[in-house]
């Protein structure tokens, strides 16, 4: 067991590692994965963090209970500016919870998100996707499909989810993407927050005083059978469900039209066998793990990761991104490959702290890319590929437009 002390004299990699190609992970990880898995980066605050790239490495650091996702609490790793100020205006995200709370707090929403549940959504989630390609195919060519498409479809699904009007959810899209910029100062991530915390109170106060058969209401009765309506917490809890329920799947179905369009090949193994679509999820889900922000974690007690000792205080960061790129797991990693059976993959995280929503956000994609190349089998980019203008200063990767003609 050893640590690496900080050499305060030598040059740091910074994180966050930005993206330059969209389907070649930056050759930093790799570096480090190969040579230092477990090696030390500077945040864009001055702090230092221990970067974690193996795949075995990363699952470790986010199952471990000594390792803590409170990033309220002091030293926590801070990746953009306004972090902490604006987690402070809503009560605490499930997700920046530790157990017993986190337990506690998921418990009650589990079954909103199991196979079962999903499974009955299909039918819904199918007419979904119907309803955008009908209005798609109405308009004049070509059409920006993350505007017309990718982002309304998952956006009215979760809208339903919860029971919220979708006539908000333009709004609700604009505050999203700055939010979810790094580029955001400040001010402005602490004014989105609070503009998106008094749009979930009132959604949450229309709910108290006209329930439905959504999650938001059944959340409610619960809540009042068990002593009473915690408002801010549920403010909370819809404001994640929302935002991991619609930017993170609209960003999968960019880049998966966009991998398809770009990669035929990949195109014709779902169109011939419509039945290898959910394998072919899975490994653009692994080969592109757009969320590589969460998996962030404060050291509460001296722990050992990849042979390294972490010591108390110290903050770590489980890059997702590098574990799915792992050859020590993945067979030629790099590339992308509708044949793999990569759903071991970790961009839905591991451990406690799995992502909720991934049998949904499955179904979602699966529906989509089998419903939408057999409407519109001749679809293809309207501009050259390097035109394309990719999310390389988000949180969550992707693709800002995707400019489609039929």
């Amino acid at each position: 067991m050893t640590n690496t002390d900080i050499d305060e004299t030598s040059e740091l990699v910074s994180f966050p590692i930005q993206r330059t190609c969209p389907f070649a992970i930056p050759p930093v990880y790799t570096k480090f994965r190969e040579e230092a898995p477990v090696s030390q980066v500077v945040l864009p605050d001055g702090g230092k963090a221990w970067l974690v790239t193996k795949y075995d490495d990363v699952r470790a650091v986010m199952s471990n209970p000594k390792l803590s996702s409170d990033r309220r609490k002091k030293d926590f790793p801070v990746v953009v500016p306004g972090q902490n100020a604006a987690l402070a205006k809503h009560a605490p995200f499930m997700i920046i919870l530790d157990d017993p709370e986190h337990a506690e707090a998921r418990r009650p929403v589990i079954s909103e998100f199991s196979v079962r549940r999903v499974a009955a959504m299909k039918p819904r989630i199918q007419e979904i996707v119907d309803h955008f390609i009908d209005e798609m195919l109405k308009l004049p060519r070509p059409v920006d499909l993350n505007q017309v498409f990718s982002l309304p479809v998952p956006s009215l699904v979760v809208s339903e989810i919860l029971g919220m009007p979708y006539e908000g959810h333009e709004y609700f899209m604009e505050l999203a993407e700055v939010l979810l910029r790094r580029t955001t100062d400040e001010q402005g991530r602490i004014n989105i927050s609070v503009q998106l915390r008094a749009y979930m109170d009132k959604l949450v106060e229309e709910k108290i005083a006209n329930p439905g058969d959504d999650l938001l209401s059944r959340q409610i009765e619960l809540q009042r059978r068990n002593g009473g309506i915690d408002r801010p917490q549920l403010a909370s809890l819809c404001l994640l469900v929302l935002l991991a329920g619609h930017e993170t799947t609209a960003n999968m179905i960019n880049l998966g039209v966009f991998s398809m369009l770009t990669r035929p090949e990949l195109l014709d193994v779902i169109k011939a066998d419509p039945s290898k679509t959910p394998k072919a999820v899975d490994e653009l889900l692994r080969f592109y793990t757009i969320p590589d922000f969460g998996a962030h974690r404060l050291a509460m007690d001296d722990v050992e990761i990849g042979g390294v000792l972490i010591r108390k205080g110290e903050a770590v960061i489980a890059s997702t991104f590098a574990a799915n790129r792992d050859p020590a797991v993945f067979d030629d990693p790099e590339e992308l490959d509708f044949s793999r059976d990569s759903r071991h993959h970790v961009a839905f995280g591991y451990g406690p702290h799995q992502c909720l929503g991934q049998n949904l956000g499955r179904v979602e994609l699966q529906v989509v890319f089998d419903t939408l190349f057999r409407r519109l089998p001749d679809l293809r980019l309207a501009v050259p590929a390097e035109e394309l203008n990719f999310k390389s200063d988000a949180l969550v990767y992707g693709l800002y437009e995707l400019p489609v003609t039929w």
